[in-house]
Order: structure tokens, then sequence, then C-alpha cells
């Protein structure tokens, strides 16, 4: 793990996470210290009772200690808004995929 003076880290800042938590995949990582995650969900359609699969994306605060990248499998959870569009923080880093 790299250096963390964050003080919006979750493991080395003052900042709380609470509330909902998610798995997905990173979309981008071109912001400083944000990501953009989509998440997969199965939704029903009532008439055919059947499952299709639907998607989310999220914005969320990348701290220096995980930095992840493009395609990589992270975890997320639900914190206080950090900015108009931010209020969730990558906790863990499952997956790391090599380009």
């Amino acid at each position: 793990m790299a250096e963390c003076n964050d003080p919006k880290c979750p493991v080395h800042g003052h900042l709380k996470v609470r509330g909902r938590g998610f798995t997905g995949k990173v979309m981008s990582a071109k912001m400083q210290r944000s990501i953009t995650l989509e998440i997969e969900r199965k939704f029903l359609i009532k008439k055919y009772h059947r499952y299709e699969k639907r998607y989310t994306k999220i914005t969320a605060h990348n701290p220096p200690c995980i930095d992840a990248k493009e395609g990589d499998i992270v975890e997320v959870k639900e914190c206080r808004p950090l900015s108009k569009t931010k209020a969730f923080v990558v906790i863990k880093k499952f997956e790391e995929i090599n380009k």
C-alpha cells in the first residue's frame, strides 16, 4: 500500500462509512481521486416472470492507498456527501486487471 495522508480515506483519515455497500467493476479512473463504478443488478419483469440485467453507475472517492484502475473489481461503502455526485468511498480492491 502507498502512503496515504488523505483526510477522506476511511482507513487513514477521518471519514466514517455507513449505509449501503456495493461491489462492482471500475469503468473510469480518469478523474483525480475519483472513479466511476458500474453495478449490475437483476430486475424482475412481472409479465414474463423473468429477470433482466440492469446497470447503475456510481461515482466514488478513490483514496491513494487503494488506487483502483479501470477494470478492477472493488467494494464501495456509503459515506457523507463528498461532492455534488460523490457519496461513496472505495473500501477494498478484490482483483487487479493488468492491461
